[in-house]
């Protein structure tokens, strides 16, 4: 089949209604004008030219009034009965008024007569052949007059149970072209005036395209013809052609050369190319008939070529020949072979039936050999089933009626009454019994069809529960050869990188993976529907099409359109092409299967994402574990010192480090490190720092800000131009209680002195509290950063500043992770709460202060914590 491109189905109705509107209305005005047409006439032919107002003589019979009333061929006609010719219809309408015997004035101009002529002719009745007879000529004219039939019913048969497909709409439009041929001007004159304007423009418009489509329609049908693939712009060109001709025929209601052409040409010359072409595209159309006939391409081209040949060959040449002798000479077709061209033409609709019918040409169902049989039986089973229900009803009542004869006076109501209900009762039991029997009826005449019905209505149920791919795959394998019976069968389901891999069937090695750029898989997804491929042209221009065979494509559309699977059917075993209802049914089977691989490629996902979030958890864990062990794993012992740290993190795995060095003998390192960066980044790039302090820490014993900035020009060559870290380090002498640190840009760790002669107010800007009473025995200080982050800066110079502890001294060092922890309001936990945190946890154990800090800022932050909580707390011993 060749369908049309996507025209909404509503589109397609319309339009199909106006047109088969058009040709039955044209055709029963065109039955009935010539039933009502012109019996008188005066023997000579005549045609009219519009740019003179007249009409010509072109032939004069012998022995006619005409000749008796000295009218000689060449004359123009100017008047009739003193009537201008104003129009073709002047002298159509005096004739039509005319009786037998009627006397008629014509005002002629004759060629070398300076004058018109007026002369008096006497209608006679229009004369026949006497050969004929009045039976045959009886005869002759109803075959004539019944013209119309056989391509009405053919056309509008064939297009109204096709609409989707072109070469109905073409073969439609070709007869609508047929019907228009044979009318002539004086039919027009027995309508009404209202239909008059209807009819001149159908004939004028499908008079004129009529040779056109019948060129058009064997160019391009059952598959396109040699000439038509040489010069596929003829036909463009020539419809072009035909449309001026019919709008500049309208007024006349004939194909007519615009006047601008007759004006440059002459009027002989424009009318006889009019003719050549109208006749040309005739010839034309019966050469790419023949054509195809002999070099079709495949045996179901040939097969529906056969069909139609002979018919339109039989049909269509006497016809022509015969309009062709009207046109260029003076022959007047006698009624009898009138009768015969008509009688051998409607071989050409009929033909078309024939083929429709026997052999399935343009797909028309199969049913229609049956439906008459099968009507017959349905509804007679439904009558059957009428007559038994009002019987028994009937019966029931009159027995009813009969025991309540005793009471006659509520007999009948009773009766009738309990008759009604009865069988209305009878009638809706009935119902499920019409249903089975229906159905065995339908199965009982279309078998196949009906098993092939409930085959792929099971398949669409049960591809939509597929919950894999090889399921789906062996539904689909498994039901469509049952259904169908193809020759082969290929499934292509959507593979992980978005190809199209076969899943099911014998297919090359060249075609397990074909790719959606495909131009044949994109027509087919643009498409959307089942498509007919099997075609010689087709198969040129896809392997996929030339080397599986294919006669029938069968697209799976994701919701947004995209092509994810496809069937590729094979031509039937039966021979016969797959019908309307087929591709319906095949329809709702790929939907529902696109629908199953959607939900299979979305579970497959979703399994995929599974697994990678168990991976990476897995390694999360891993990386969590490598970074636990990185924080220090045992505490150097000293006896003026208490201290420790701890780090909760926000997430498994992040940038914050402390660590404590064994500088030497009675030296201790303290560091707290806060990286720009969390997660994976933070992590490494804190491990990357670990190493670089912990591969150079002996050099501090010596020279503090030599360790820091080799650390420092280490970190800046092995990260980012934007990483960097903050640090704290500091270097804790146990005999002396003296303690040297360098600040490179971190939080001041705070110093709470237990002295109270050393006394810092605690100041936050933007916080509840100003300041924050710390008790006579308690001061606070800050150790200021004494120089910028690390790694940011190749240049990087260190100072380092040194503080000397008193016993009950308490030194923290945190990171913002404690100080910005928010409530739900979106304030801050604060340096003030942390001193006052610290305050309250008294003179307790190191441990017990880290975890008394955390559990304050937790609490504080409702326990939705954004940044990782690290702490190192060291308290000064009371004596050495």
């Amino acid at each position: 089949m060749s369908s049309l491109p996507r025209i909404p189905s509503l589109v397609r109705i319309a339009a199909a209604v106006v047109l088969a509107g058009a040709m039955v209305l044209y055709s029963v005005l065109w039955m009935a004008a010539k039933r009502a047409r012109v019996d008188v006439e005066l023997g000579f032919d005549i045609e009219y030219v519009a740019s003179g107002n007249f009409e010509n003589v072109k032939d004069v019979y012998p022995s006619s009034p005409a000749e008796s009333a000295g009218v000689k061929p060449g004359d123009h006609i100017l008047e009739v009965n003193g009537r201008s010719l104003r129009d073709q219809y002047t002298i159509s309408d005096v004739w039509a008024q005319s009786r037998p015997g009627q006397s008629v004035q014509l005002t002629i101009r004759r060629s070398g007569v300076p004058e018109p002529l007026v002369v008096q002719g006497v209608f006679r009745a229009t004369q026949f052949s006497s050969r004929e007879g009045a039976i045959g000529r009886d005869l002759g004219r109803q075959i004539t007059d019944s013209y119309p039939i056989a391509f009405l019913v053919v056309a509008l048969a064939v297009l109204l149970l096709r609409l989707d497909d072109r070469n109905a709409w073409l073969l439609a439009l070709m007869f609508a072209g047929f019907i228009a041929v044979p009318t002539s001007s004086n039919l027009v004159v027995a309508l009404p005036p209202a239909f008059r304007p209807f009819a001149l423009a159908y004939r004028a418009i499908f008079d004129s395209l009529a040779s056109l489509l019948f060129y058009w329609f064997f160019a391009v049908f059952p598959v396109r013809s040699p000439l038509d693939r040489r010069v596929p712009w003829l036909k463009w060109v020539c419809l072009a052609f035909s449309v001026s001709l019919g709008i500049a025929g309208i007024r006349a209601g004939d194909p007519r050369m615009p006047q601008a052409f007759v004006r440059l040409l002459g009027e002989h010359a424009a009318n006889a190319i009019r003719l050549s072409y109208l006749y040309g595209m005739v010839v034309l159309g019966l050469v790419s008939l023949l054509a195809n006939a002999v070099a079709a391409p495949s045996v179901e081209a040939r097969r529906k070529i056969r069909v139609i040949l002979w018919g339109t060959v039989v049909g269509v040449v006497p016809a022509t020949l015969s309009l062709l002798a009207n046109d260029v000479t003076s022959f007047r077709t006698p009624l009898w072979i009138a009768a015969v061209v008509v009688i051998l033409l409607w071989l050409f609709p009929l033909s078309f039936a024939y083929a429709v019918v026997k052999h399935r040409v343009l797909e028309i169902p199969v049913l229609l050999r049956r439906s008459a049989r099968y009507l017959l039986v349905q509804r007679g089973f439904v009558f059957l089933h009428v007559m038994v229900s009002l019987a028994a009803t009937l019966i029931f009542a009159l027995l009813l009626a009969r025991a309540l004869q005793s009471k006659s006076q509520v007999a009948a109501p009773v009766a009738l009454t309990a008759g009604v209900l009865f069988g209305s009762a009878l009638a809706l039991g009935g119902l499920r019994i019409h249903k089975a029997a229906s159905q065995r009826i339908d199965r009982a005449f279309f078998r196949q069809a009906y098993d092939a019905r409930m085959i792929l209505h099971e398949l669409a149920d049960k591809t939509r529960t597929a919950t894999s791919r090889n399921e789906l795959t062996n539904l689909l394998g498994d039901h469509l050869p049952d259904a169908l019976q193809p020759v082969s069968l290929a499934v292509y389901l959507e593979s992980p990188d978005e190809q199209l891999s076969s899943e099911y069937g014998q297919v090359p090695s060249d075609l397990h993976t074909i790719s959606g750029d495909d131009p044949v898989l994109g027509e087919i997804a643009r498409y959307g529907r089942p498509k007919d491929v099997g075609l010689p042209e087709a198969a040129a221009g896809s392997s996929l099409i030339a080397q599986l065979h294919a006669e029938c494509l069968v697209p799976m559309l994701s919701r947004d359109g995209r092509l994810v699977g496809l069937l590729v059917l094979a031509a039937r075993l039966s021979e016969e092409p797959y019908s309307r209802e087929d591709k319906q049914l095949l329809a709702s089977v790929a939907s529902q299967a696109a629908l199953a691989l959607e939900g299979i490629r979305l579970g497959e996902k979703i399994a995929e994402r599974l697994e990678a979030e168990r991976r990476l958890a897995q390694e999360m864990e891993y990386a969590k574990q490598v970074q636990s062990r990185l924080f220090p794993q045992k505490a150097p012992t000293l006896k003026t010192l208490d201290y420790g740290g701890g780090c909760i993190q926000a997430r498994q795995v992040g940038g914050d480090y402390y660590d404590f060095l064994e500088l030497g003998p009675g030296r201790l390192g303290l560091l707290l490190a806060d990286i720009a960066g969390k997660g994976i980044s933070g992590a490494l790039l804190m491990a990357n720092l670990q190493a670089n302090l912990r591969s150079q820490y002996a050099i501090a014993l010596d020279d503090l800000p030599r360790l820091l900035k080799s650390v420092n020009q280490l970190f800046h060559a092995n990260s980012s131009d934007s990483s960097y870290a903050t640090l704290f380090f500091g270097d804790y002498d146990d005999s002396t209680r003296r303690l040297r640190y360098a600040n490179c840009g971190h939080l001041p760790p705070l110093l709470l002195r237990a002295c109270p002669k050393i006394v810092q107010p605690v100041v936050e800007r933007g916080s509840e509290c100003a300041s924050v009473t710390l008790g006579s025995r308690t001061g606070v200080e800050r150790l200021e950063p004494t120089c910028t982050v690390l790694g940011l800066f190749e240049d990087w110079e260190c100072a380092v500043n040194e503080v000397q502890l008193a016993p009950g001294d308490t030194l923290v060092l945190y990171k913002d992770g404690v100080t910005e922890a928010s409530n739900s309001a979106g304030d801050e936990f604060g340096e003030c709460r942390l001193v006052e945190a610290l305050r309250e946890s008294g003179q307790g154990s190191v441990q017990a202060l880290l975890e008394s800090v955390v559990s304050a800022v937790q609490r504080y932050s409702s326990g939705e914590q954004a940044d990782d909580i690290t702490l190192v707390i060291a308290r000064c011993a009371g004596s050495l």
